[in-house]
């Protein structure tokens, strides 16, 4: 059943053209995401067809029954009242069902006829059925879900913040449960668990759904249709966000093959044209082939919009293999909110994760000298150099230019260094010398980030740095991050992000622990319930993690140790060196007649490269393992 259309928008501010000629359908209970760069016209979209936007031109259609719900238009007139008495609003028609009811059971005691018995079951049908027995329960568990507590629902609207009015707001447009509902960003300012829950209601709904995310892992496991906009146009993908990408990918590739052989196929018809439109008895079929290349569809040769950050973090130096010591280390403000001991080494990957309100950004604060501890002590290791990121630095206020903003903080940098590191942050051409206060807030975030970069600082602490960017430009900041040679502290919603980067976890609770897990290996022991089996990291004062028979072993036995891990890096340097001298004589091979012309040898040949290219790879990594350890033992 079509619960909405919209067909051939257009819509523009001022000189600027937003939608082109785009069209969506909403059907049953799907559940659509909307993707595309920042500014490519997502909201807009999404206002149109809740009727809070007029179209230029095109065709909206949406039936008398379906009901739409957006968060902008689940506004609180009366701020005094409390939360209870703004979300029971929602349940009003049921409160009146109800009453109907009551009073029909009422009648009923009285008078047993069939028509009184049929009005009650009637009654009672619809009663349960919008859910009646169910309203209240329901009303707590997704206001709870959203980290509220019960105490909250009796306190007024006004006490609390935008943001957590926001989540309110949120709350009631899922209980009034809409045909259509639209949602843009719907997980920002949410932790993890929250995110995760609406998750899984978002998937059980049971209507449709349209939706606006940088949140890829959420578009992931929600989404069953994904439609891109582009230069103001809709494409439509089935399936989830992994599959649009996919299939974005190899559509790009059929099409720019598609186009090569309509080139090949031009340029000979136009060679035929040449060679045959003034010979007499050839001009006809010279004259059809001109009409034939009029009356063609041409394709576009469409390609991968490569426009992204082009980021690169280096430290300026390497510091020392120790980069932070944390013990019993008690944050807050004017009271602790929670207490941590934990060890940082170079090259660590460290995501902080917790609920909202324990402390993450106050820990990072506290680390970074903004905020005084209240008790316990830390430490950083010899030439440690500090880079901080977090939302007060990205929501810059500022009437200097972007360059004389990034100028001022390396003066020894020439124009041209500069210039270069604001293009590898889009920043191009007259865009340079916009003010700082005209940016968006995802250009002032890449403008922080730039800043940061030109630093080269070798360890970088950084407070949700994803928020503002658009999916490109948070793969484009995974991409760079993943080469960085210094070590990350970082806090992040984004699972995505935290999957890419984290190698170990720092939850913060009322008990604070580090887990030596990958982030998909602690999320998903934690969803198990098995993440207290696992032994944490430990946080010891001498600043090295050791191994838990270490302390036991003798000098001797350390010795040993040490020459043996000295003569297996050697041998392992000479079977990397031996093995790239192979790989290359492999690579040499496929140059022979031998091997070009025979198919078969060739795959056998590439399997033989890929075999070769794996036992670097596994060489190589456990040259790093046991080198890593000889620094620890140094």
């Amino acid at each position: 059943m079509m619960k909405l259309q919209v067909s051939n928008l257009y819509k523009s501010f001022g000189a600027h053209d937003i939608l082109q000629g785009a069209s969506l359908q909403v059907k049953g209970t799907e559940k659509i995401g909307l993707v595309g760069r920042n500014g490519c016209g997502k909201t807009t979209l999404l206002n149109i067809i809740s009727g809070q936007e007029d179209l230029d031109k095109g065709e909206r259609i949406v039936p008398n029954a379906t009901r739409i719900g957006t968060l902008s238009q689940t506004v609180f007139t009366d701020k005094t009242i409390t939360v209870k008495e703004a979300l029971e609003k929602v349940f009003e028609p049921l409160k009146v069902l109800e009453k109907e009811l009551e009073s029909q059971a009422v009648v009923l005691a009285e008078d047993h006829s069939d028509k009184q018995l049929e009005k009650y079951d009637r009654l009672q049908t619809q009663f349960e059925t919008l859910g009646g027995y169910d309203y209240e329960h329901e009303m707590k568990s997704v206001f709870y879900h959203f980290g509220f507590e019960e105490s909250d629902l009796d306190k007024r609207l006004d006490e609390f913040s935008s943001g957590q009015q926001t989540r309110i707001a949120l709350v009631r447009l899922l209980l009034e449960k809409p045909d259509v509902l639209l949602l843009d960003e719907p997980t920002n300012h949410l932790d993890l668990d929250s995110i995760e829950w609406l998750e899984s209601y978002i998937s059980r709904y049971p209507s449709a759904v349209i939706l606006v995310s940088h949140d890829r892992m959420f578009l992931d496991h929600v989404c069953d249709e994904i439609i891109e906009i582009e230069h103001g146009k809709t494409t439509r993908y089935p399936g989830s966000y992994t599959h649009y990408v996919k299939a974005k990918e190899e559509w790009i590739a059929k099409n720019h093959e598609a186009y090569l052989r309509q080139q090949d196929e031009i340029h000979h018809m136009e060679e035929l044209i040449e060679k045959f439109r003034y010979k007499k008895n050839k001009a006809a079929f010279a004259q059809s082939r001109i009409k034939y290349l009029e009356r063609m569809d041409r394709i576009e040769d469409v390609k991968a919009d490569n426009s992204m950050i082009k980021a690169t973090f280096t430290s300026g130096r390497k510091g020392g293999n120790r980069v932070l010591e944390v013990d019993n280390l008690v944050f807050g403000y004017d009271q602790p909110l929670s207490k941590v001991s934990f060890n940082l080494f170079r090259q660590n990957r460290v995501g902080i994760v917790g609920p909202n309100g324990i402390g993450k950004s106050t820990l990072l604060k506290t680390l970074t000298g903004k905020i005084p501890s209240l008790g316990g002590q830390y430490d950083f290791g010899h030439q440690i150099d500090i880079g901080y990121f977090d939302q007060e630095t990205a929501a810059m206020h500022s009437s200097k230019t972007v360059i004389d903003t990034l100028w001022d903080d390396q003066p020894d940098s020439t124009q041209t260094q500069i210039r270069n590191v604001l293009a590898a942050f889009l920043f191009t051409k007259d865009e340079v010398f916009k003010e700082v206060n005209d940016l968006s807030g995802g250009e002032k975030v890449s403008l922080s980030l730039a800043r940061l970069m030109m630093a080269h600082d070798n360890l970088l602490i950084l407070d949700e740095p994803t928020n503002h960017l658009d999916i490109p430009a948070k793969e484009a900041l995974e991409k760079a991050l993943k080469n960085y040679d210094g070590t990350l502290l970082f806090v992040s919603h984004d699972r995505m992000f935290l999957s890419k980067m984290a190698d170990k976890v720092l939850e913060i609770g009322p008990e604070s622990k580090m887990f030596d897990l990958p982030y998909p290996e602690y999320a998903e022991k934690k969803k198990a319930g098995t993440l207290n089996q696992v032994e944490t990291a430990p946080a010891n004062r001498n600043g090295r993690q050791l191994k838990k028979l270490e302390p036991e072993k003798t000098a001797a036995m350390l010795r040993q140790e040490k020459n043996q891990l000295s003569n297996r890096c050697a041998t392992l340097e000479k079977l990397i060196a031996q093995a790239e001298e192979d790989l290359e004589a492999m690579r040499e091979l496929r140059y022979e007649p031998e091997y070009y012309q025979d198919y078969r040898k060739m795959d056998e040949l590439d399997a033989q490269i890929d075999d070769k290219h794996n036992e670097i790879a596994n060489l190589t990594k456990e040259w790093e393992e046991k080198m890593t350890r000889l620094e620890e033992m140094a």
